[in-house]
């Protein structure tokens, strides 16, 4: 069995993710450096100084700073004071008390009653302000969708009479002020109550004409046509079907901070991946309602993986309202991941993988587990690894997986990956059909932990063990048919009854003795 600790470098990722993009993004010969960086991760505040409110360390997710309080014009500041700087932050607005109230970054704070702001506020609007001892100024606004309970991105740049406020990474007001001059960061909440998280101050800003609106891809390099088949395609928790990003906007990425970036933002949004990216250790978390594909046959990332879902938390046992949900990841190269390539967990739900190269990894390849639900697994070509696919966390954890991990795999090259082809615990059905198998010397299909798999169409080559429900530990259920097994295959040890996918979707079983030529030519990347 395998337990894995969770990873804490949240804040060196958003670190060097922002340092990254204020790089590209910066005027001839400048350079950044992180001025300071606080994630709450330690349990503290240390360094924090507050008017109003009431603020202390929380786990929303993970550890951030909150300000409960609604009846009170609240800050908190930090720092040692800058002139320039660039003052980030993900904040969630919780409540607001009256009219026109925001949640806010602040910069160039020389109290808590002078500093400039950028503030979402419940109007309906982003406003970027400042504060000389009175009431809020305005200074520029925009029309936005501000939800409570929502996680944005706020930065705030101030560069001699210059100020810019970017939303999730893109620019939405500007103003030009001359009255601030230095000071320190900090947090706001103008009789309004939020989360703050991931505060990160930097001395370099964006360009001199940043965009204001994401910068589509040219016209006819990066699509992702079709829906899936299987159990992303199934009408249930909310979500009917897959769609992805659908309905948002398309921007391509080339770095490792354009796409950590953007696959963190709230809201719809295509991704098109073009090239092989390099990113920061470990797992970076992709938000809901996305869509990431690769732009032809050579385009994926390197060096760490992609995390759908929330912290994991045993006391969580029911699919929560903000589980992640309704991603597509397709035509994407994966490689020397340092962690799993692909993590899918804490009850995410309606997850397309499709058509990908995955290899050469630490752990798992696609790894899905602690209640997610409602996942295709389709068209990828798995190779160079060991521990190719796991399903369920644990042999201990049924009371997050029983009656959940419904999962499909169709259409997969399983080329000489040895275990994980894949191994699952508690799921039902698990359906596993028309994908090829070769060589895979320790076992193909391992269905365990009281797990049921309906086994059938594959093509089996040289594999001693293709199906069992007595690999490991406590044993499952499986029900093999209508599959091939060539060159000293075994034969499948299966027992026991399994609910049967057709009552869940509608699919169509390829003649098991095509599937190895279908396979082989059409999975992987470059095929869609």
């Amino acid at each position: 069995m395998r337990r894995r600790k969770a990873r804490k470098t949240r804040l060196a990722i958003a670190a060097l993710a922002a340092a990254m993009v204020t790089a590209i993004w910066a005027m001839p010969g400048a350079s950044a450096a992180t001025l300071f960086g606080d994630d709450f991760e330690d349990g503290n505040s240390t360094g924090w100084s507050t008017s109003g409110g009431s603020w202390s360390v929380v786990t929303d997710g993970s550890r951030a700073y909150r300000q409960s309080g609604t009846s009170a014009d609240s800050r908190a500041v930090a720092g040692t004071g800058w002139t320039d700087q660039a003052v980030q932050a993900r904040v969630k607005p919780i409540a607001f008390n009256g009219a026109n109230r925001h949640v806010a970054v602040v910069a160039r704070a020389q109290s808590t009653s002078s500093y400039y702001f950028l503030g979402l506020s419940n109007a309906g609007s982003v406003v970027l302000g400042k504060r000389t001892g009175g009431g809020p100024v305005t200074l520029a606004t925009a029309a936005a969708t501000v939800t409570a309970g929502t996680w944005y991105t706020l930065r705030l740049e101030a560069f001699g009479t210059t100020l810019r406020g970017f939303v999730d990474n893109v620019a939405v007001v500007s103003a030009s002020d001359s009255t601030i001059g230095s000071g320190r960061a900090g947090l706001a909440g103008y009789y309004a109550s939020a989360s703050f998280d991931d505060v990160l101050v930097t001395d370099v800003g964006g360009p001199t004409s940043p965009p204001t609106t994401p910068t589509p891809p040219p016209a006819g390099t990066c699509s992702s046509p079709g829906t899936p088949t299987g159990f992303a395609s199934v009408n249930a928790w909310g979500q009917n079907g897959t769609t992805g990003g659908a309905g948002g906007p398309t921007v391509e990425v080339d770095t490792a901070a354009e796409l950590i970036s953007a696959i963190g933002q709230s809201g719809p949004l295509n991704i098109c991946v073009r090239g092989m990216i390099t990113v920061p250790t470990g797992m970076h978390n992709v938000a809901s309602d996305k869509t990431i594909v690769g732009v032809g046959g050579g385009s994926g990332i390197t060096g760490g993986g992609l995390n759908i879902g929330l912290p994991p938390d045993d006391a969580v046992t029911a699919p929560p309202a903000d589980a992640v949900h309704n991603v597509i990841i397709r035509n994407l190269t994966f490689t020397k991941a340092t962690d799993d390539s692909i993590n899918v967990q804490m009850f995410s739900h309606h997850v397309w993988i499709d058509h990908n190269d995955l290899s050469g990894g630490y752990d798992g390849l696609i790894d899905i587990k602690r209640g997610s639900s409602y996942v295709t697994v389709s068209w990828n070509h798995t190779h160079n690894h060991t521990k190719n696919m796991l399903l369920g966390h644990d042999d201990s954890n049924g009371a997050q997986d029983i009656g959940r991990l419904k999962v499909t795999y169709h259409h997969n090259w399983f080329d000489r990956t040895p275990q994980r082809n894949p191994r699952v615990r508690f799921g039902e059905p698990v359906h596993v059909f028309n994908n090829y198998y070769v060589y895979n010397t320790d076992v193909g299909v391992a269905c365990q932990a009281n797990a049921g798999c309906v086994v059938e169409g594959n093509y089996f080559e040289r594999v001693e063990e293709p199906v069992s429900n007595h690999y490991a530990g406590p044993a499952g259920r499986c029900v093999a048919r209508n599959n091939v097994f060539v060159d000293e295959s075994g034969a499948p040890d299966c027992s026991g009854s399994v609910q049967e996918p057709s009552s869940y979707y509608g699919y169509s079983l390829d003649d098991p003795n095509t599937v190895k030529a279908a396979v082989t030519a059409g999975s992987g990347v470059g095929k869609i």
